[in-house]
């Protein structure tokens, strides 16, 4: 923006005094013709006729008179600035709009966008916008207004992000604008010094080319791949350019063959389509290349059938694959299943009649113009009288579209933050958040997520750094909780995430899952479609660990554990670094085994291996000095020693009330949990005679206690007791293999 905007007749003054020394300026001297105007009043400027003869073409009955003021003001405050390039400032601003209007964007936008430079880069106020066109154009401006180096320092771009977003939260336009910028900025860059070209192509290709595909706008994301492409990797970009070159000069396309083929089919089977054939941009060419190594004509495009209902995609589907050679594998339904940036076709491959395979995508005139525009797409979703944004997509949105949508609440950002746009100022009665997130395409659940988390990272470099990352995860997927309600976490995602994205900073309270119903690792990934619960411990003043911080995904995690850790070091050390000397109760004397053999003068002891106690079905064989060893018949050691052809010895049970049992204690890691754990063995009157905690493995902890019982029927309570301990999963008698007998 300001960065291409000079003023050669003008001596160049300090930053602070542009800014702060001038008087205010009149707006009425600043626009004489922008007020009074002319005396043909209703007359549009030529410049600004293509803008309004585009945006009728979306919307036929739109009002023009609001763009041809602002129009007049842009052009009378940006008059005598030239850009980089040499041409009139205002081109820039006219060209960010002609962007938005082919776009299909609505009338408030394209006045904004025209208005979007004034208050940076000319002494237009924003009292002086809202006071001429209204609050929302006011906060569009705003939103998409940079924060002053004076000011902030190298952390004016991190913080103008920031603010950016946090206004992108209460209005999805404000991101529009901001994406049209960049994209004629990034046509018109070649005037910058390489350098420069480098640093802001690495911007673009970090956070807006991932924005861009998050709200869907894909005509704008592709073409800002190749800008960016061009810039960071000339010598690929030309091999590639050379490449489309060569198919174009080549004359036959095999793809323009399979359209013909394709028309005549869906003719005879009576469905109304259109069939184009759709070239692959730049990058995409590249991608194709590498994946599939040397390229032959139908890489370099796809077919791309319109049709008018949802129902005939489905139609055109079965047509294709009945009358050609279908590739199963390339086949995705994204109508079914829409993407998480309102993205909805089906993709489909088959085999062209000369062996090459021709990728298709099936999709509505709807579909189309909301997978080239994304949010751009559904209008101004924030009017009262605003019609369904786009057909077809997922319920959640379909209800709230036709109502007023209340911005969320925007979240404190250092810099100035514009005020929500009175038009959507409430909520409907009666609507309920879904997942504490509103029903409403313009504000996703990764957006939701990211002003959650941004709030967590005042440092700046933090933010900047965490925001690249967060914005490089470009796949979404969808978990259930038992209730039935959903959460939307980035593909890749733990458990761990699913916990903070669930209960906030009371996640740190959290020892394990179950996925699917079964018991998981808080670092179990997981999948599209997963049922998760997630079971929280009891005591309050229990936190992650550093372990954690290896299966946290999401920033909202991994930030949520790191500002515990930075205020808890005391209790920061993982399972391993917990000293594991055995515990043992001083003063306990081992108990003989109470079990009788048929072997007068041998040593009995009760195996390892199963610790039998009574009432167990037991039975016994000889080892080796003259000892015998006395297991559970259901012991695999059992089996081992029939087939090995040892003798089995009687035994029997004693009249001793005292046994000796070994049992296993499966856990969660978590601070205090071995000491809670022998509270409970010796509330129930039991003594340890030694335990030992294995180091913990995937955050499962393993214990096991060799115990000895004032009788045998305190095991079932005591089994149930260690149960309930908060962490334990489960308690089991010994069942390990056991070593060969000698």
């Amino acid at each position: 923006m300001s960065a291409e905007a000079t003023r050669p007749a003008e001596f160049p003054l300090p930053e602070t005094q542009r800014r702060r020394g001038r008087a205010r300026l009149d707006l009425r001297r600043l626009g004489r013709v922008a007020l009074l105007g002319s005396a043909d009043r209703d007359r549009l400027p030529d410049a600004i006729a293509h803008v309004a003869e585009v945006h009728r073409a979306h919307f036929p009955h739109a009002d023009l008179e609001p763009l041809r003021r602002a129009y007049l003001l842009a052009e009378s405050s940006h008059r005598g600035q030239l850009r980089k390039s040499g041409e009139p400032y205002i081109t820039h601003p006219l060209a960010v709009t002609l962007i938005l209007a082919e776009l299909g964007a609505e009338t408030t936008t394209l006045t904004a966008s025209l208005l979007h430079d004034t208050v940076e880069d000319t002494e237009v106020t924003l009292d002086q916008v809202g006071a001429e066109f209204g609050a929302e154009v006011r906060y569009l401006v705003d939103g998409v207004t940079k924060l002053e180096k004076v000011d902030y320092g190298a952390a004016a771009e991190p913080e103008t992000f920031r603010k950016m977003l946090v206004a992108t939260g209460n209005d999805v336009r404000v991101m529009s604008i901001k994406l049209a910028d960049r994209l004629h900025n990034m046509r018109t860059l070649g005037v910058m010094r390489p350098e420069k070209q480098a640093r802001i192509a690495k911007v673009t290709r970090d956070v807006l080319i991932p924005l861009a595909e998050r709200l869907g706008v894909q005509a704008l994301k592709t073409e800002l791949e190749d800008l960016v492409f061009a810039i960071l990797h000339p010598e690929e970009y030309a091999e590639t350019r050379e490449l489309i070159a060569a198919q174009a000069a080549g004359g036959h396309n095999p793809l323009a063959d399979m359209a013909q083929d394709v028309r005549a089919v869906l003719r005879d089977a009576g469905i109304s389509a259109e069939v184009l054939i759709r070239p692959r941009h730049f990058v995409s060419v590249h991608r194709t290349r590498r994946k599939r190594g040397e390229l032959r004509g139908a890489d370099f495009g796809r077919l791309l059938v319109l049709v008018n209902e949802d129902a005939d995609c489905y139609g055109v589907l079965g047509e294709l694959h009945t009358c050609f050679t279908p590739v199963i594998s390339e086949f995705k339904d994204f109508i079914a299943v829409p993407k998480f940036n309102l993205y909805q076709s089906l993709h489909t491959a088959v085999a062209c009649p000369g062996g090459e395979v021709a990728e298709v995508l099936i999709r509505t005139h709807r579909m189309h113009r909301t997978a080239e525009a994304g949010v751009v797409a559904l209008g101004n979703p924030y009017a009262q009288s605003a019609p369904p944004p786009v057909a077809s997509v997922p319920p959640a949105a379909r209800q709230a579209s036709a109502a007023v949508l209340a911005p969320a609440a925007a979240v404190p950002a250092p810099g100035p933050v514009a005020e929500a746009p009175s038009a959507s100022a409430a909520a409907p009665q009666g609507e309920e958040p879904v997942d504490g997130e509103r029903a409403d395409p313009t504000r996703p659940g990764w957006l939701s997520r990211l002003l959650q988390w941004q709030q967590s990272a005042p440092d700046p470099d933090t933010f900047w750094s965490t925001l690249r990352e967060d914005l490089a995860q470009d796949r979404e997927i969808t978990v259930f909780r038992p209730d039935g309600r959903s959460l939307g976490l980035p593909a890749g995602a733990s458990c761990v995430d699913a916990a903070y994205a669930q209960y906030g900073e009371d996640a740190h309270a959290c020892i394990g899952a179950r996925v699917n119903g079964r018991l998981a690792t808080l670092s179990t990934v997981l999948l599209d479609g997963d049922t998760v619960q997630l079971l929280m411990g009891q005591d309050p003043a229990s936190g992650p660990s550093r372990e954690w911080l290896d299966h946290a995904h999401t920033p909202a995690a991994r930030i949520a554990i790191q500002r515990w850790l930075a205020g808890h070091p005391e209790d920061a050390r993982t399972p391993q670094d917990t000293p594991r000397t055995p515990v043992s109760t001083p003063g306990v004397r081992p108990v003989p085994a109470n079990a009788v053999v048929d072997m007068p003068g041998a040593t009995v002891r009760l195996a390892g291996c199963c610790t039998p106690v009574p009432p167990d079905t037991v039975t016994a064989f000889a080892v080796r000095g003259g000892v015998v060893t006395v297991h559970r018949e259901e012991c695999p050691a059992v089996a081992r020693m029939k087939s090995a052809g040892r003798a089995e010895v009687g035994v029997r049970w004693g009249e001793s009330a005292e046994c000796r049992v070994t049992l296993f204690a499966e856990s969660f890691g978590r601070p205090q949990l071995l000491a809670d754990l022998t509270e409970a063995i010796a509330i129930e009157g039991v003594a340890i005679l030694s335990a030992k905690v294995e180091p913990p493995s995937e955050q499962r902890v393993r214990h096991t206690y060799t115990l000895q019982l004032p009788h045998a029927s305190c095991l079932p309570s005591l089994m149930r007791a260690m149960r309930k301990v908060p962490g334990v999963y489960d308690v089991s008698r010994a069942r390990r293999p056991a070593a060969a007998a000698r």
